[in-house]
């Protein structure tokens, strides 16, 4: 080899990674969609059928599934008729004691939250599925469910649209 200077071969191996760089590309936004075929999506209301009412919770689910559907993908929300089709329930919201201190009374309490979903997909009916998503959050029983609650919802809705979104767009 060559006696080539030290500071030419680190400029020619940084240029060549610069192009090489330059000439790879991933697209890593979570989705596998043809935005040839598909175009629209219809983001039905999800109403609270659970027996446990909580008011908020059905409008706080809405808008984070319909932010998902914005962010992270190109496809054009539609009332009627979309090419996807995502409609549901939330079909279960409730509180279970999960651990008994060593007094008798419990200590931690377990939120759940559980989503029934319907999925269509016009261009290729093989995707339509319907399914159950469910999350769990925990928190200490000395906390009142009035002080955490809005948080705790909030996860666990975050938690259920990201499982939706990879179910239905993201095929993980």
């Amino acid at each position: 080899m060559k006696n080539i200077p030290l500071s030419r071969f680190v400029s020619v191996a940084l240029a060549c990674m610069l192009l090489a760089g330059c000439s790879v590309s991933y697209k890593l936004n979570g989705t596998y969609i043809d935005y040839n075929v598909v175009k629209t999506i219809t983001l039905e209301a999800f109403a609270n059928r659970a027996s446990y009412q909580w008011s908020p919770m059905a409008s706080m689910f809405n808008n984070t599934l319909s932010d998902a559907y914005n962010r992270q993908t190109k496809l054009k929300q539609v009332k009627k008729e979309g090419d996807l089709v995502i409609a549901g329930e939330i079909t279960s919201y409730d509180q279970t004691n999960k651990s008994v201190s060593a007094d008798g009374y419990s200590s931690m309490v377990q939120l759940r939250m559980t989503v029934s979903v319907r999925y269509t997909n016009n261009t290729n009916h093989n995707d339509d599925f319907e399914k159950t998503f469910s999350s769990t959050r925990d928190y200490d029983s000395s906390q009142q469910l009035s002080a955490v609650q809005e948080e705790l919802v909030q996860q666990m809705i975050d938690d259920i649209v990201d499982q939706i979104f990879n179910e239905t767009v993201a095929k993980w």
